[in-house]
Parts: C-alpha cells; structure tokens; sequence
C-alpha cells in the first residue's frame, strides 16, 4: 500500500508560536523524562508506516466482523429445528442471546488477562513479544475457523468466537500501546519541546501542537486502515463468487469461513514489518520488590490515586466505562439483527461492510479536516459523535414499537453501515485522543492502562444486561429489547461528559499535579 505523503509528514503549525497566548518559556516539565519523547529513539517514516500497517491487518474482518457472523449463522442453523432456541448455559437461549452472552464472557476474560498480564504494556520492553503472541493465537484461531462451518459444530464455534475476540482485543490494546510513545517521539514534538525548553515556546503552544500530533497519527490510522479494509473487502468479493456462496446454506457457511481465514492471512502478511522495525522504547521499571504481574495491580492503584487528583481525568474515566460499554453493545445487538435481515448472505455482508468501512475514511477524514480547518480541539469533535450514538440507540429503539424501523429492513442496514461509518466511526479515534490529553505528561502508559482496563471491564457487562433483557422478553425473542437500556446508557453517559469535561481545566490539574509530585521528589532528596 503507498502512503499519502501529507499523511506522513508533518503538518505546518496553526499559527504562529504565541498563537495560543500563555508565558513563554520552559514548563515544568522540560527535563527529559521517562516518557516524556526526549529519551528514546526518534519515531521514523519506516517506523511509523509498519505501525500502520499493522493496523491496516488488524482491522478486524477475521475475527470482528465476520468471526461473529460465522458463528451466529452456525447457531441459526443449529437452532433452525428446535424452535429457535438452543441449550447454552444452563437453559434454552435465542440465538442472539447466545451471541450477547458468548461476547460478555469474552470481555470478562479479557478484563481478567490484563489484570494479569496487562503490565507488559506499559513496564519494561516485553511489550512486543505479548503482541506477538496474542498475534499468534489470533492467527490460529482464525484459520481455526476453516475446520468449523458445520452446524454440529456450533459448540467449537463458540470456542473460536471467544477466544478470537480475545485474542483480537489483546492484539489491538498492545499495538495500542505504541501510540504515545511514537507520538511524543516525532522529530516535531522533540523540537518544539526544546524550544519550549530555550523559552522560544509557550506551554499552551506546545500542548496544542502535541493534541495536534496526537490526533494526526491517531487519525491518520484509522484512515489507512480503511483504505486497506476496503481494498481487502474486494478482493473478497472475487473469492466469493470463485467459492459460488449463493448455491447453497453449506456452501455460505464454507465461504465465510474462507474468508476469515483470507483475511487473517492477510493479517499476518501485514503485521510482519511491524514485528521486525519496531524500536525499543522501554516503559516504566518495574517498581522495587514487585514482580511484572502485582506490578499490574499496584500500577491500578496507583492511577486511581492519581485520578482522585485529577477530577477531570475521573470524570471521562467514569463516561468512557459507560459509553464505551453502551456503545460495544449496541453494535454488538445491531449486527445480530443485521445477520438474520440479510439471512447471513456473505456476499451482502461483504458489500455492506465495504460501504460502512468507505464512510469510515471518508468520516474519519472529515473529522480531522474540520478539526485542522476550524482548528478545533479533540472536545467538539467528540461531542458530535456521542449525540449521533444517543440517535443510534433511539433509533433501534423505535424497533419495539413498529417493524417500519429499529433495523429491521434491508434499506435500514444499509443506511446504518453509511451513517455509522460517517459519524460514529470518530469514536474510535476521538476517545483515544481524550485520554491522551487527560493524561499527565510522563503517566502515559499508566493512565492508558487503566482506561484501557476500564474498556474491557465495562463492555462485558452490557452484553451479559442485555442478554438478560432479551431472555426476559414475552416469549425470550425481543431482540429490540436491549435498546431500551442502551439508550439510557448512552444519553446519561453521553451528557455526563459533554456537560462536566473540561481539557483546559484537565490540563492545569495536571500542571498542578506535576508539580506537587515535584514538590514531593524535592523534598524527599533534600
């Protein structure tokens, strides 16, 4: 894949030096510091395209996008001559409850690996080889997938859909994890920071133009990744009519499986640059007399006393955990309804995600050129799309009172994958950019970490709700139930933060934190 050279370089500031007003002059934090982007190798175009690339493999159409619909359609079938209903857990389930329950005990088990193992991301330099791994199992689960495409074997498809989720997750939360450090290590960011340091900088100036890089590289993947998905997407299309999808139910299954195990191929060709061009920039040590495992549990602790400091980092910490969750579940639920009014058709599926991954660049690259147009910060942008979440939710709730709405029309599916790809797709990027700006300059692996144990903590407790909420329903078949709680989820959730987050007021309890933690280093030197 070429490289849109405006992508790669970096962009000319907004404004002069002083354009953000504020002192000049070195900030507290002009030391180099562990973290801080002056004490590691310099973030190169190599680099930097292999991080990139990664994420173009990784783009979830293995394991995310038609993983689940391989095994919703085995359930399907499996159920087709049991009124619907199958044994799962302990009692007779509709199908997609059984899906909702499968993806809530994933991500209960992913939130339980990072207790365990989520330290890797952030201490040390073992954080590439637990990447590695968890790439590894991803790739295995996904040519897994070629053995299962039989009804009778709806029970290993369960296995294959938590453990690829899992999998697929972890490879996400520990690339990830590189993001900080190859934003803060840019040749840009070294430079304004020593010019910052000579007094040529305002500290305001500086924060601006590192949001700026933040939301540069954070965007500039997401957008490649959809160029790429889109690319692969057709590809597909050419394997499924070579494989004749439409001749028969056997044949689809057969065809789905083929075309996950394609795109893990292409996964794993992806990743490889990624593997061998990445540069050491190791993370925090590992506390005295603790281990890489408690050093998880203590680095928890310790960010939560953190946050008890930083009231602005709390409160998007408290909204991400909801409106991630309401989010996750939501689509989740849609594209189990998605499934069954598109009767699993892969090629339909396939030609449907090539419009919402199309909307997703195109949404994505409207962001990011309205934010740099209007120059914005990353707190507007991400107000516009949690209303247009809150409109989603409402939307599939209006399928409990009328079949004209609450995707269940094939127009209504198509319209959602363009809508969702356009004004939704921004979360991915936008609230990954917030937390970097509610983060202290040098806790970035820290504070990432527990957001990112936040995320997965929180998003196997929508679907297990909404399981519940489905079972519930007269005759245990409401799939439009869920909507009822998602939409209070998202709404509350949604004006929580837009109402009390504030990143100007984040960032001087930040400054004010650095330096109490200053204040305290000096005191226990002297």
């Amino acid at each position: 894949m070429s490289f849109p050279k405006a992508a790669l370089d970096e962009y000319p500031a907004a404004g002069g030096d002083e354009a953000a007003g504020g002192e000049v002059g070195p900030g507290p934090e002009a030391a180099p510091m562990p973290g801080s982007g002056d004490d590691g190798p310099t973030t190169s175009r190599r680099e930097m395209k292999a991080w990139y690339l990664y994420y173009v493999g990784a783009n979830g159409l293995a394991l995310f996008n038609f993983g689940p619909t391989a095994f919703q359609n085995l359930l399907e079938q499996a159920a087709s001559g049991s009124g619907g209903l199958l044994l799962f857990a302990g009692r007779r389930r509709d199908v997609n409850s059984i899906v909702l329950l499968a993806n809530g005990m994933s991500f209960a088990m992913q939130a339980a690996l990072l207790l365990g193992i989520g330290a890797y991301a952030d201490f040390g330099s073992g954080r590439r080889w637990v990447l590695l791994a968890w790439s590894g199992i991803a790739y295995g689960v996904g040519f897994g997938w070629l053995a299962v495409h039989e009804p009778a074997r709806w029970r290993a498809g369960v296995g294959l859909y938590v453990v690829g989720l899992v999998a697929y997750q972890l490879t996400l939360t520990y690339w990830t994890a590189a993001f900080p450090s190859l934003a803060r290590h840019t040749a840009r960011l070294k430079e304004a920071r020593l010019r910052h340091a000579r007094g040529e900088l305002s500290q305001p100036e500086l924060d601006r133009r590192d949001e700026l890089e933040r939301s540069r590289l954070s965007n500039v993947a997401f957008w490649l990744q959809s160029v790429g998905e889109v690319l692969m997407l057709a590809v597909a299309v050419g394997l499924m009519f070579a494989l004749g999808v439409r001749r028969s139910a056997a044949a689809n299954a057969w065809g789905l499986s083929a075309l996950i195990a394609f795109a893990t191929a292409a996964w794993l060709l992806l990743s490889l640059p990624w593997f061998v061009l990445e540069r050491t920039r190791p993370g925090m040590a590992v506390p005295p007399g603790r281990s890489i495992v408690t050093a998880g549990l203590w680095q928890l602790r310790e960010a939560v006393t953190h946050m008890l400091q930083l009231r602005q980092s709390l409160i998007y910490l408290v909204g991400y955990f909801l409106l991630g969750d309401s989010l996750n579940t939501t689509v989740t639920v849609i594209a189990t309804l998605q499934n069954q009014v598109v009767a699993y058709d892969t090629l339909t599926l396939t030609y449907l995600l090539m419009v919402g991954i199309a909307a997703q660049g195109l949404g994505i690259g409207a962001f990011w050129l309205v934010q740099r147009r209007f120059r914005l910060g990353a707190k507007p942008m991400f107000n516009a799309v949690m209303v247009f979440i809150v409109l989603l939710d409402g939307w599939g709730m209006a399928g409990n009172w009328t079949d004209r709405l609450g995707f269940r029309n094939v127009w209504e599916i198509w319209l959602y994958q363009a809508l969702y790809g356009l004004l939704v797709c921004p979360w991915y990027s936008y609230s990954q950019i917030i937390i970097s700006s509610v983060t202290p300059r040098g806790h970035e692996f820290l504070f990432f970490s527990v957001f990112n144990v936040a995320g997965k903590a929180s998003s196997f407790i929508g679907p297990l709700i909404s399981s519940a909420i489905i079972d519930a329903s007269p005759g245990g078949r409401n799939n439009s139930a869920p909507f009822y709680f998602l939409f209070a989820l998202s709404l509350v959730s949604a004006a929580g933060i837009w109402t009390f987050l504030d990143l100007d007021k984040s960032a001087r309890e930040q400054e004010a934190f650095l330096a109490r933690k200053r204040l305290r280093q000096d005191d226990s030197s002297s």
